[in-house]
């Protein structure tokens, strides 16, 4: 029995009885390949890390469109076919350099990692697992100055859709790609909140803010135009992206450094800034785990360390 490719597939090959066989290894290399023909001949494979991972994320309840699932997208080919034992530093380092390659930060990368270790750790405390991550990246330091928002901000106007996006990721402090999903159905104006989340799943930061008088009145003149059931939209269709048109916005405001996701991070600094308490902060940008608030924010407060200061006078 040996590994052979076939139509672009990895395959166990044997003959038997003078009839040539295939066995499908659902490898995505031949290293894999190798190692999931080791497994069959040892009587069949046991659980791998794919299927611990598969019923990690099914009993979380995390959808389709949970960041965690698309982590796992982009470790499923390296990890797989694999078994927890086979999970060393050398493949991890494997896949932290073929990720950076693609030009993937290492943030990224960590969370990737996170959910395949998350998963088999949940299926065995004791699992032979070995990872290796990169170092922890350092705090964002990259903002905008409220004067630089609102440079951008008119930069943005000429185009309706941008103009709306970038309002509404400021003022909710969201993530890009909830402000391109919301829809009317969850704008209230009567409560003036904006429902950033889904009615079912988990997803991450994804908080109700309320509604500021600023996007109030963005979101009652888009409406009168609105051609469909999203609120960012062009040319009749739902907005998937607005990276190149808020790149050339951004140039004109002077900030060619700046993202969407900045957005988000200067919203978060400037409540800091004015006194608003981290916890408040926190829940506003939907944060989980309010450890990752302190550590990314607390510097911008103005009392943070003062009592700690006032003792060396």
């Amino acid at each position: 029995m040996r590994v052979v490719t076939y139509r672009g597939k990895w395959y166990a090959y044997y003959r038997e009885a003078g009839t040539t066989r295939r066995i499908a290894l659902r490898a995505e290399s031949r290293e894999a390949a190798e190692r999931a023909l080791v497994d069959l001949q040892r009587g069949g494979a046991p659980t791998t890390v794919g299927d611990m991972v598969e019923q990690y994320l099914a009993e979380k309840g995390f959808g389709a469109k949970h960041n965690r699932r698309y982590a796992w997208r982009a470790a499923a080919p390296v990890f797989a076919v694999l078994r927890p034992d086979q999970v060393d530093r050398g493949v991890c380092r494997t896949y932290i350099e073929r990720r950076r390659a693609a030009g993937v930060r290492d943030a990224t990368i960590i969370h990737e990692l996170g959910v395949v270790r998350a998963a088999l750790r949940k299926a065995d405390r004791n699992t032979p697992a070995v990872f290796e991550t990169p170092p922890e990246p350092a705090p964002k330091e990259l903002y905008l100055t409220r004067e630089q928002y609102r440079a951008l901000r008119e930069a943005a106007r000429p185009s309706a859709h941008l103009y709306l996006f970038v309002v509404l990721a400021y003022t909710t402090a969201a993530r890009a790609r909830a402000v391109l999903e919301l829809t009317w159905d969850r704008v209230d104006y009567e409560h003036e909140r904006i429902m950033l989340g889904h009615t079912s799943g988990r997803m991450k930061g994804r908080a109700s803010p309320p509604m500021t008088d600023g996007a109030r009145a963005a979101l009652l003149e888009a409406q009168k135009a609105a051609q469909t059931d999203y609120v960012i939209e062009w040319g009749g269709r739902p907005v998937r992206s607005v990276k190149r048109a808020f790149a050339a916005a951004a140039e004109r405001a002077g900030v060619p450094w700046c993202t969407p996701h900045v957005l988000r991070h200067s919203a978060a600094v400037h409540m800091v800034e004015g006194g608003i308490a981290l916890a408040e902060v926190g829940q506003y940008l939907g944060h989980t785990d309010l450890r990752v608030t302190y550590r990314v924010y607390a510097r911008f407060s103005p009392s943070h360390l003062r009592q700690a200061a006032s003792v060396l006078e």
